[in-house]
């Protein structure tokens, strides 16, 4: 009789619970012109049934690696999270997230050094959303934004920071450490998410009553609201991606743009 033969396997993916999304980011026309790469990078994971992790960050347009940088920050920084949640079941402290930064900074740093780069060269932005439970984490450097759902009504959570000068912004790689982080925790009763890089920032923000814009949102969360299927929405994700490259958003934006929606029922 032949010896079974044993497999071994990956871990299973969380159960998504009661999250469903759609995600996409989509390279720029004003990269596509000048032949470079895409700046933007996002992630989400979800590392318990009741925990949701989504991060996008926009790589500054004047840093040579400035999408290497927003991709290590996404993949580095949702590590963490989900690690010290899968370990400590709740959400970590101020402390604990100026920690974890200042070890990302090292790291980048290090990645810089080993190319005789230099760390700004790797500039990005940074805007997290953590919730477990009914507790909401945000994290916030620079021009991105972050905006929920709550009883119908859309609320800025993280609104675009911007420097002292036109075009300008903060970034996690500034030194000696980042002119302008903010952390933010609220109850997690919102029912509805998006975080979204500057591209599409004059599209989905109203700056005069620094609202979102009920009209940009509404329509977009829908589907997803709707959707049977639990988890990353792959039907809807590719169609979000024609929507950010179709004429409604690049007459308005040269810029890369990047779009996360999350619902949960």
């Amino acid at each position: 009789m032949p010896t079974p033969r044993h497999r071994t396997v990956g871990p299973l993916p969380a159960d998504p619970g009661k999250w469903r999304w759609a995600a996409a980011s989509r390279i720029g026309t004003s990269h596509l012109k000048a032949g470079t790469r895409k700046q933007d990078a996002y992630t989400v994971k979800i590392p318990g049934r009741d925990t949701l992790c989504a991060i996008v960050s926009d790589g500054a347009g004047s840093s040579s690696h400035g999408g290497e940088g927003a991709s290590l920050v996404c993949r580095m920084l949702s590590t963490v999270i989900c690690d010290w949640i899968a370990l400590q079941g709740g959400l970590p402290s101020d402390d604990q997230i100026h920690e974890w930064l200042d070890s990302i900074r090292d790291r980048l740093a290090l990645v810089a050094g080993k190319r005789e780069l230099t760390k700004r060269q790797f500039a990005s932005t940074l805007i997290a959303l953590v919730v477990r439970g009914e507790e909401l984490l945000a994290l916030q450097i620079g021009d991105s934004a972050l905006v929920a759902r709550k009883a119908g009504r859309w609320e800025a959570i993280c609104w675009p920071e911007n420097g002292e000068f036109a075009s300008t912004t903060y970034f996690v790689t500034d030194d000696p450490e980042p002119r302008l982080l903010i952390i933010r925790r609220a109850a997690g009763d919102y029912d509805a998410f998006a975080a979204f890089s500057d591209g599409i920032e004059s599209i989905a923000l109203h700056h005069a009553n620094r609202e979102p814009h009920a009209r940009f949102f509404d329509p977009m969360i829908k589907p997803i609201d709707q959707a049977t299927q639990r988890g990353r929405l792959a039907a809807l994700s590719a169609a979000l991606g024609r929507y950010l490259d179709g004429p409604a958003i690049c007459d308005r934006t040269d810029d890369d743009k990047t779009l996360v929606l999350v619902s949960r029922g």
